[in-house]
């Protein structure tokens, strides 16, 4: 529903909860007390239902892809966290431009809570995080914060639920649909664009200082590739715990090997990754059907935000098909 047209019905219900309501001043009271709370939208997370009146006027986004899910429902954050150091105003270059007024930047594993507070919000988004405990209750001290939902913590949090929370906190639900519908339509036009990917296995793999790893279920790189029609390996999902990745040995690098090897390096030159003996031997990769993905493409790959996808679905999945053509 459209946000003026809401107002404009609880606005006129306020009236004739008062009008009927007249002759007792205890009873008004009342009314203006029941019109207030029809206002508020609630909004489930772990810790329990969080009321969010009104529409909020200072967000403070501080969860993994928060403030650009802000910014895709028209909210621009007076204060942001930059997960993947992009630098300037925390965002990738999909969403270049897209503030009018630059944040502050905060922490990310540990933020400044006077930093916060200095700021003044009267709401916090912290969806998408570890869903530590005292982290929360510091942050709601504060003011009004949405943590992650039941279920989520170590940064397991969907997109969908992303926007489905903020959105609701935002008072922008009808916004928050339509983004959840391009989303389902542009994966459906890959997907269907891309039929040699169904069925396919796949991994998906990150190489930083500490070694290779890989990603499994509950992760957005996982969810994507899936969408696209990609299968991933049993093999791998079976080494997960409580987290969106899994940490691999140099003994267990061939369990890598798949239909297609795609891995993201983080922190360190592609270079590292193409040169590195232990990886030149998975079979996968002697076979061509590797692609070691540039920093712009990891980084949209593994935000995993609404604009994050969008662009990954028009500049990441044209690498998957020409690795797989160049097969055929």
């Amino acid at each position: 529903m459209n946000r003026n047209v809401l107002f404009s019905k609880l606005f006129t219900a306020a009236i004739a909860m008062i009008m009927l309501t007249a002759c007792s001043s205890g009873e008004n009271e009342g009314a203006e007390e029941s019109a207030g709370n029809s206002s508020a939208n609630t909004v489930d997370t772990k810790f329990g239902e969080v009321d969010v009146p009104e529409e909020p006027q200072r967000v403070v986004a501080l969860g993994w892809g928060d403030a650009e899910t802000a910014l895709a429902l028209g909210v621009e954050p007076v204060g942001a966290s930059d997960w993947l150091d992009f630098g300037g105003d925390g965002v990738g270059p999909w969403m270049e431009d897209s503030y009018e007024e630059s944040p502050e930047i905060i922490g990310t594993m540990e933020p400044d809570y006077e930093q916060i507070a200095a700021l003044q919000p009267d709401l916090i988004l912290d969806t998408k995080s570890s869903g530590d405990e005292e982290r929360y209750d510091r942050l709601s001290d504060i003011a009004t914060t949405v943590g992650v939902p039941e279920g989520a913590d170590n940064y397991l949090t969907s997109m969908e639920d992303q926007v489905q929370m903020i959105a609701t906190a935002l008072h922008r639900e009808d916004e928050g649909e339509a983004l959840l519908q391009e989303v389902d339509t542009a994966f459906e036009q890959a997907a269907e664009e891309n039929p040699q990917f169904e069925g396919q296995t796949i991994t998906v793999a990150a190489y930083d200082a500490n070694g290779f790893g890989a990603y499994v279920e509950g992760d957005s790189r996982i969810d994507f590739v899936r969408r696209l029609g990609f299968e991933t390996k049993d093999e791998i999902e079976a080494l997960a715990e409580d987290s969106f990745y899994v940490s691999l040995s140099d003994e267990q690098l061939e369990l890598l090997d798949a239909d297609l090897t795609v891995v993201l390096p983080i922190g360190v030159d592609r270079s590292q990754i193409t040169d590195n003996q232990l990886y030149q031997q998975i079979p996968s990769v002697a076979d061509g059907r590797s692609v070691v993905l540039d920093s712009d493409l990891s980084n949209a790959f593994s935000t995993g935000t609404v604009p994050s996808i969008l662009w990954a679905i028009d500049n990441v999945t044209p690498e998957l098909a020409e690795v797989l053509e160049d097969e055929e």
